[in-house]
């Protein structure tokens, strides 16, 4: 086993001690934002369709529902406010994959790759394309990801890549002394600001008519359906589930799906110099090629999001607000940071904080019905739903109209995952593959037993 680059390089604890010191923790994308008040659902409504969550997932689904025929009905019921969970605090990286990355999606499915790679890119062109029509305000760059080897392994991967870049074109782009070569794939991702796109797309959705409720947990659906919360109801014809990594309303999906922790640091703005030091004039979003991966991208005011690495899975399923502050990782991240640019030495971090990620055993949405075709469901995004939800969106679209589409007859889109086993073999297992993943890193990539089962059953993910 040999060490990394992270760790033949760390920073002295000084360094990441103080980096950290100022900083608070809380969503940096959520900081002074203007947030208008939904009501609470009480007393009794009805609608043509019901969609529960307020996250990127239901927005999408309630703008795409209006758009595809104006007099519909449509009413958002979210348990917390728009946009404050995974919506809110992600990376912002908005990617073409509706597959969790073209390796993933070859695995799984070879025969529709192509496919499902045009639809993904119509997907993102879409998205760009509502941005101009409704003029979201959601700080929408169309940048490309910069992919970087970090570790002599890593550039056998990137060299099937087209347009492979040495180390010294890879750091004209981006200077850091740990890229060994790059790829920058220019048409794949978009950034947004993910904060203003939830609530962008809930003001758009709003101007076309769809009623929207906050601070109201939906507890069940009766036949009819009759979708309940604690002070009200909703009668419908149709119910479309975006409730993301929170528990699925349909028993079906108890086991499809756990909350993976991703933890995040965001830097104080950098000054002219610190800038200067870096280049990255071309404000492309940054990932790594370990199965341990960072990522890292601007912001509008001249900080640096670098979050990833550490995916951690609490036992028994749980998303607790106590499990957003772990000060290793943190402490890790800061690390790996200054392990990347130790030319930003002494610049401070002002936010962390931590979002539960939907991963599901393929590592990309599935979709369904239930209740005799009348309630849709799309979940286990896995970290790559900033996109792909808009997607999803269309998929419950069509799957509740009945009608067969290209999306509905896809083979992604008919099969379901292997659900987790229960517990106390979840955490074992997940534990088990992120310390195989680690291992993996540290062994020039080689997988061992476990990861080669796992893609022998169809539960193997290479990042």
């Amino acid at each position: 086993m040999h060490t990394t680059v992270f760790e033949r390089n760390a920073p002295s604890d000084g360094v990441i001690r103080e980096s950290l010191a100022g900083s608070r923790n809380g969503v940096y994308w959520l900081d002074g934002l203007d947030t208008p008040a939904h009501p609470t659902l009480t007393g009794d409504h009805a609608a043509d369709l019901v969609i529960v969550g307020g996250g990127y997932t239901g927005l999408w689904t309630a703008l795409r529902a209006k758009e595809r025929d104006p007099d519909r009905s449509v009413v958002v019921i979210e348990a917390r406010t728009v946009g404050w969970a995974a919506s809110g605090r992600n990376g912002g990286f908005c990617e073409s994959s509706l597959t969790h990355g073209y390796e993933n999606g070859l695995r799984r499915w070879p025969d529709e790759l192509a496919q499902l790679e045009r639809l993904g890119h119509q997907n993102l062109d879409e998205i760009g394309r509502t941005v101009q029509r409704y003029g979201l305000d959601a700080e929408f760059e169309r940048t490309g990801t910069l992919s970087v080897a970090v570790e002599p392994h890593q550039l056998a991967w990137l060299a099937e890549e087209e347009g492979m870049l040495d180390a010294a074109a890879t750091r004209a782009l981006v200077d850091s002394p740990t890229y060994l070569g790059g790829a920058w794939e220019r048409e794949s991702t978009a950034l947004v600001h993910p904060a203003k796109l939830a609530l962008e797309l809930a003001r758009a959705a709003a101007e076309l008519g769809v009623e929207i409720f906050e601070h109201s947990r939906v507890t069940g659906i009766d036949p009819g359906p009759v979708v309940r919360t604690p002070a009200g109801s909703v009668r419908t014809r149709h119910v479309a589930l975006a409730t993301n990594v929170f528990p699925s309303l349909l028993a079906r999906n108890t086991l499809m799906t756990v909350p993976v922790y991703d933890y995040v640091l965001m830097t104080e703005p950098l000054t002219s110099e610190q800038r200067a030091s870096i280049g990255w004039e071309g404000r492309q979003g940054v990932a790594d090629l370990a199965n341990q991966f960072h990522y890292y991208r601007q912001s509008a005011d001249g900080r640096i999001l670098f979050g990833g690495y550490d995916a951690v899975y609490h036992p028994g399923r749980k998303v607790r607000a106590a499990y957003e502050e772990r000060p290793q990782s943190f402490r890790t991240l800061a690390s790996h940071f200054f392990t990347t640019f130790p030319q930003l030495a002494g610049l401070r971090f002002s936010h962390r904080w931590a979002g539960a990620i939907d991963s599901c055993s393929r590592f990309c949405a599935f979709y369904g019905t239930a209740r005799k075709g009348t309630v849709a469901y799309a979940a286990g995004f896995t970290g790559l739903g900033v996109g792909a939800s808009r997607f999803g969106a269309d998929v419950m679209l069509d799957l509740l109209s009945g009608e067969k589409t290209e999306r509905t007859e896809l083979q992604m889109v008919r099969e379901r995952p292997l659900p987790f086993p229960p517990e106390p073999a979840t955490s074992i297992g997940v534990n088990l593959v992120r310390w195989s993943m680690d291992r993996a890193d540290h062994n020039e990539g080689r997988r061992n037993l476990l990861l080669k089962t796992l893609d022998a059953v169809g539960m193997g993910f290479d990042s």
